[in-house]
């Protein structure tokens, strides 16, 4: 799709179909994934296995969603920066899934946050009040959140 977009003026025909990802791995799931082993990393890897191609493919997904995202922030051809953005997207759906197979082999530690600790967490910040004059100005304003004067939130 990148070649069509430079190969012809009009920009390419077709758009990427966006995945649905399993938005939420279920805790039996979690609790039943083997425990991460120790390993050594290996510098001179002539036969990858399974837990390093896992590795291998993960930060490979990562690094290219950084890059889409960046791209489309920069890209000013709308086009081409919604492909960036769905690209992105997919990325993110790719690896969430990569994330899923490697917790669920034991080859990515995986531990539940205790409640305790994120009610500390959560302590520390408090609830913007949405009901504050000034956002609901703004909200009276427009029904589109992007439209406006970036400024307004801030005087």
């Amino acid at each position: 799709m990148k070649v069509e977009f430079l190969n012809k003026a009009e920009g390419a025909k077709k758009e990427l179909p966006l995945l649905k990802e399993n938005q939420e791995i279920s805790n039996m799931a979690l609790q039943m994934a083997p425990p991460a082993v120790p390993v050594q990393p290996r510098t001179m890897v002539e036969d990858m296995n399974d837990r390093e191609m896992a590795t291998a493919y993960l930060l490979t997904l990562k690094r290219a969603g950084r890059e889409y995202a960046w791209a489309a922030m920069e890209m000013a051809n709308p086009e081409i920066r919604s492909f960036c953005q769905t690209a992105f997207m997919m990325s993110c759906a790719h690896a969430y899934d990569m994330w899923q197979y490697m917790a669920s082999k034991g080859y990515y530690p995986v531990d539940q946050a205790e409640s305790v600790d994120t009610a500390k967490i959560g302590a520390m910040y408090q609830v913007v009040p949405e009901n504050q004059p000034q956002i609901q100005q703004y909200m009276a304003q427009s029904q589109n959140p992007n439209a406006g004067d970036s400024g307004q939130l801030y005087q």
